[in-house]
């Protein structure tokens, strides 16, 4: 029952007691046990209300913990799916002895033989590797030619030049070889490939290659 209702009917069977007629000397020893049980049941009542509002405190807080753990497991979840994402690839020139070039335009070289393509982000048919997701990634080129001709290669991203490997024509050297690579932090659908510039050329064998992963996920 609630304890205001219980007051309430104390006190009126005090004021009842008071007007009725019974006589004022009979009532007297029962007036202060009257007055303690209400007492009793104000301290009670001040009580209760002290426990609901901590009761309610403690309630907030932990919807409060309740919504940082789930802030939590989301960020746990998007860490996990991350690393599970892997974008690894790794393809040679894959012409045998052939030589690629020299035209008289620049071209983009499609690497044809794949050796690793997780992600399948890497297409050997145009030699250009699209992004699946953001983040980070790093490239890696390397070449090789003879003297003939000189030697131009570049990683571009969409339709900027990134880095360039190169070497001179040169009739002292029988074979030349070269590389490079690069960091490059790129949105899902930005396009990397390597070209080759015009008037120069690199053979077509194996230590010809074009390579890259995701290093870190945005």
């Amino acid at each position: 029952m609630n304890f205001n209702i219980l007051q309430s009917i104390f006190l009126f069977s005090g004021l009842t007691l008071a007007h009725s007629g019974v006589n004022t000397t009979e009532m007297n020893p029962y007036h202060p046990d009257m007055c303690n049980l209400l007492k009793d049941f104000g301290a009670m009542t001040e009580k209760v209300k002290s426990m609901e509002t901590r009761l309610k405190e403690t309630e907030i807080r932990l919807k409060e913990t309740v919504t940082r753990l789930k802030d939590s497991e989301n960020q746990i979840l998007e860490l996990q799916s991350k690393e599970r994402t892997k974008i690894i690839f790794s393809a040679t020139a894959g012409r045998g002895d052939a030589h690629i070039g020299p035209f008289n335009t620049d071209i983009i070289i499609d690497y044809k033989k794949v050796i690793t393509n997780f992600g399948n982000a890497y297409s050997p048919v145009t030699g250009v590797f699209t992004a699946p997701v953001a983040g980070v990634y790093y490239f890696t080129i390397f070449y090789h030619g003879g003297r003939s001709y000189s030697h131009y290669l570049r990683i571009f991203k969409n339709n900027e030049m990134t880095v360039i490997t190169s070497d001179h024509k040169t009739e002292s050297d029988g074979a030349d070889n070269g590389g490079n690579a690069v960091f490059l932090q790129l949105q899902q659908g930005d396009q990397v490939y390597v070209s080759m510039a015009a008037n120069t050329y690199v053979w077509g064998a194996d230590h010809t290659t074009f390579s890259g992963f995701l290093v870190t996920q945005m």
